[in-house]
């Protein structure tokens, strides 16, 4: 009874957390059928209905989501102990999984991540690109890269990133008919590329800092994106002004694609940081990519 238990309440944390039985299948090495059968199997026991299931998706009953609650991280700390047996090897293993925002991605993280798969083979990474500030731990993420002030306090953060800043950029066509901006303000008049922010639905204001001084000016235009290399296209396009991380438009400003503006104002913030849950313990695997991520500059 308890290793039947034990299997199915596994086969419930795994289609709750792929909200898929054919993801939750693949994850686990079984059949859809099997797979089927062991949750109804425990749902006939518990005589409760844990999964509401559609021809297009599957999500927790109210009891299903207060048995995953309750069980789940009881399932994760037997997880984390059977992980941590693999610090007996030589050679690190198994998976890690990271939520990362887009720019940070291609920033900080990709040209390590590149080298640490290549130097431990069998080592897994996941990596879900995600600018929406994700909760790490309900999302059972390992750790998260986010700019540090974005980083909860209860979290240990590793910096893994030089600083950096972010730049207002238009074409020279856009320029020559519109005329360059000489202060934030200045902004207000022109057609500026939004960016509607993930958490709050908003669109952000653009920040600038000068002389012990910031403001945050909030523009108008034809267009908003929350995409980061289309807004970048466009720019070069001439549609209007765009406010980017400086490393995405070296490019086009070196070919003469795109001109800087207000560079006086765009002052450098700290960069990115990988953060986890204080409470978690390592793998060896995860405690290898962190020694590899920290950024030493």
């Amino acid at each position: 009874m308890l290793k039947d238990n034990f299997n199915d309440l596994i086969s419930l944390m795994m289609v709750a957390r792929e909200r898929s039985f054919t993801k939750a299948a693949a994850k686990l090495g079984v059949s859809q059928s099997a797979l089927s059968h062991a949750i109804r199997g425990l749902e006939e026991r518990l005589e409760l209905r844990l999964l509401t299931r559609t021809t297009r998706s599957v999500a927790p009953t109210e009891a299903g989501e207060h048995l995953i609650k309750t069980i789940g991280p009881h399932l994760e700390e037997i997880e984390n102990e059977l992980n941590a047996l693999r610090e007996l090897r030589d050679k690190p293993s198994g998976n890690i999984r990271l939520n990362v925002s887009e720019h940070a991605l291609g920033f900080a993280l990709w040209p390590t991540v590149e080298q640490f798969l290549l130097a431990w083979p069998e080592v897994n990474i996941e990596i879900i690109s995600d600018n929406s500030l994700a909760d790490i731990v309900s999302g059972r993420f390992d750790a998260g890269v986010r700019l540090g002030e974005q980083v909860a306090k209860d979290m240990i953060a590793v910096r893994i990133g030089p600083d950096w800043r972010m730049v207002v950029v238009g074409s020279p066509a856009y320029f020559a008919r519109y005329g360059k901006p000489e202060a934030p303000q200045d902004l207000q008049q022109h057609n500026c590329i939004n960016m509607r922010l993930p958490t709050m639905g908003g669109l952000y204001a653009w920040e600038f800092a000068k002389d012990q001084r910031e403001i945050r000016v909030k523009v108008e235009g034809q267009l908003t994106l929350n995409n980061l290399q289309t807004r970048v296209k466009a720019a070069i396009a001439g549609v209007g002004l765009a406010m980017v991380p400086e490393d995405t438009v070296e490019e086009a400003v070196k070919t003469g694609q795109l001109e800087r503006v207000l560079e006086d104002w765009c002052a450098p913030f700290p960069g990115y940081f990988l953060y986890y849950p204080s409470r978690r313990q390592h793998t060896s695997a995860f405690a290898k990519f962190i020694e590899a991520v920290r950024y030493s500059g």
